[in-house]
């Protein structure tokens, strides 16, 4: 076991992990932070993703230990109180999910992406959209939700 302090969604935790404990587990499992979800374990469908230092990574790929001193953001800390973040709000208004379940990867993935790009192409949408799976939308409403979102966003 091991003692770490991590920072996520602008609060600071101490916990004791196991050495091979993911990112993913520590904040499904010690945290109950459950937005963040488990689909392959394996990094390949986005549904764990979570921005580390503003970058979107797969918590199941990265040992929580990994994470000490790192800024972590989930989908739980893009809300305000109970005002959706643009990007959550542009999903429910635009039909951008369906099951949800790849809906918080989706949402974190075009949070970073318009943060770099605040007015990307479809194109860069797809591509800041590479490594999230969906396998019920079809994509086009997730695309149009974040259009709306940078369009939101800017104001």
């Amino acid at each position: 076991m091991g003692q770490i302090r991590l920072k996520i969604n602008g609060l600071a935790f101490e916990l004791e992990v196991k050495p091979w404990a993911t990112l993913l587990d520590t904040l499904r499992e010690d945290l109950g932070l459950t937005g963040t979800k488990e689909g392959c374990g394996q990094g390949e469908c986005g549904a764990c993703t979570v921005l580390m230092d503003g970058k979107p990574v797969n918590a199941c790929l990265i040992l929580a230990m990994e994470a000490e001193g790192k800024e972590i953001v989930t989908i739980e800390g893009l809300a305000s109180g109970d005002e959706l973040h643009p990007i959550q709000q542009a999903f429910v208004d635009r039909g951008g999910m369906q099951c949800g379940f790849c809906t918080p990867g989706m949402i974190l993935s075009a949070k970073a992406l318009l943060d770099e790009n605040p007015d990307p192409t479809d194109e860069e949408i797809r591509k800041g959209l590479e490594g999230n799976f969906c396998r019920c939308t079809g994509y086009t409403k997730i695309i149009e939700s974040i259009r709306v979102a940078a369009e939101r966003m800017k104001g």
